[in-house]
């Protein structure tokens, strides 16, 4: 799956699941989701689910950082790089 697809996937997840009640929300792909209130730490949780069963990616505990799960960006990178075969530190 290309990088831009699972881009525009997580965050069409992301507004349609967490920025519901905010209707003009304009979430940008480098915008921190904890620290800009999107997301809380439950809300991490439903997105490994969500990346894990729409990607098909197994997702270990080491891998839910802030460097993977900080952005749509940084998600949209870990999941390319997983699909892809490549090795993601």
């Amino acid at each position: 799956m290309q990088h831009d697809e699972i881009l525009t996937l997580t965050r069409d997840y992301i507004v349609e699941n967490f920025l519901y009640m905010r209707p003009n929300a304009q979430l940008r792909d480098d915008e921190s989701l904890l620290g800009g209130g999107i997301v809380d730490s439950m809300g991490v949780m439903e997105l490994v689910q969500f990346i894990g069963d729409r990607f098909g990616v197994t997702i270990a505990d080491d891998d839910i950082t802030e460097e993977h799960f900080g952005s749509v960006a940084s998600i949209a990178a870990f999941v390319a790089a997983r699909t892809s075969g490549a090795n993601v530190a």
